[in-house]
């Protein structure tokens, strides 16, 4: 005697994890879990799940530069950032002194003179000033009592429109590539340490009662970093060269400019460029760390044995 074949079991139909409420036959091609058309995440092969999708992208390496940075750097936010600072100083210094911030100062009066904002955040050793009589007395102020936050305020102030437009150029020209090579974290890094050992030179050899401000430390320094960078990745320097002696040649010709804050910057932004250029591989970060870290560290060390050194006098 034989029986009839048993019907199987009616089998449930597979609902969406994400949404119960949705029949789907579509399975994510990593979890195998029922993903409805809502939470379908297009893959080479098949379809993926949102979570799935999300864990992909935090465990993928994210791309580098040859020199292990970011490859956000190639938007150039960084000098974006840097520019905009720049600019909005200079409009609050022309807020605080009105006209005398765009003309009359040196150049012909085609640099703008000092302002009140200046007075608090430029770069100067020792003030002076003048009596009703016309005596020279010390005025209080400056690194010697102290304010040594000018070392990075004065990066970013400029006498006139004309100064921030030639410094601003070259910040956006160099930057740009800078930041692209290097990524925005290591070419800031760059930027505002190559400003402080300009800023640390002019402590230590210009005149202390001359007012200094502007971002040429950073821009020369930017200048010898990408030769630096260059000749890391054996491509020619023919472009860069003669543009960096021009600008030397008129910052020893030109009265009024800062030859210690360029020469400064200059070297700072080598060494810095040096260390993250040559670096090697294995412990790249590290190593970048501890080369920007000691280059602050030096200058630290200038400044505070400059100041422990220093005894000013009015002159005569």
């Amino acid at each position: 005697m034989t029986q009839p074949p048993q019907q199987p079991w009616p089998t449930a139909v597979p609902v969406c994890y994400r949404h119960p409420q949705r029949e789907t036959y579509v399975r994510c091609v990593r979890c195998d879990r029922p993903i409805c058309p809502d939470c379908m995440r297009e893959a080479s092969v098949g379809h993926q799940c949102p979570e799935c999708v999300a864990e992909g992208r935090r465990t993928q390496r994210r791309p580098q530069t040859a020199f292990g940075g970011s490859g956000a750097g190639q938007r150039g936010y960084a000098t974006i950032t840097l520019v905009a600072i720049n600019v909005i100083v200079a409009i609050a210094a022309f807020a605080s002194g009105g006209t005398n911030s765009l003309g009359g100062g040196g150049l012909g009066g085609l640099l703008g003179g000092s302002t009140p904002l200046h007075q608090w955040a430029a770069l100067i050793t020792q003030p002076l000033g003048r009596t009703a009589d016309g005596q020279i007395v010390v005025l209080p102020g400056g690194l010697v009592d102290g304010e040594y936050y000018r070392l990075f305020t004065s990066m970013f102030l400029h006498y006139g429109l004309l100064h921030l437009l030639m410094n601003m150029w070259a910040l956006w020209v160099l930057g740009r590539a800078l930041e692209a090579m290097l990524g925005p974290v290591r070419f800031l890094a760059l930027y505002l340490v190559s400003g402080l050992g300009g800023s640390v030179a002019v402590y230590l050899f210009a005149n202390p009662h001359v007012q200094t401000a502007g971002a040429s430390g950073a821009i020369f320094g930017l200048f010898a970093a990408l030769i630096v960078l260059l000749r890391k990745m054996r491509l020619s320097v023919a472009g860069v060269v003669p543009v960096l002696i021009v600008n030397l040649i008129f910052t020893f010709s030109v009265p009024g400019i800062s030859i210690a804050g360029h020469l400064g910057g200059m070297v700072t932004g080598a060494l810095v460029a040096a260390g993250l250029a040559y670096a090697p591989r294995p412990i790249r970060t590290q190593i970048q760390v501890a080369a920007v870290g000691a280059t602050l560290l030096i200058l630290a060390a200038l400044t505070a044995w400059h100041s422990a050194t220093l005894s000013i006098a009015p002159p005569g």
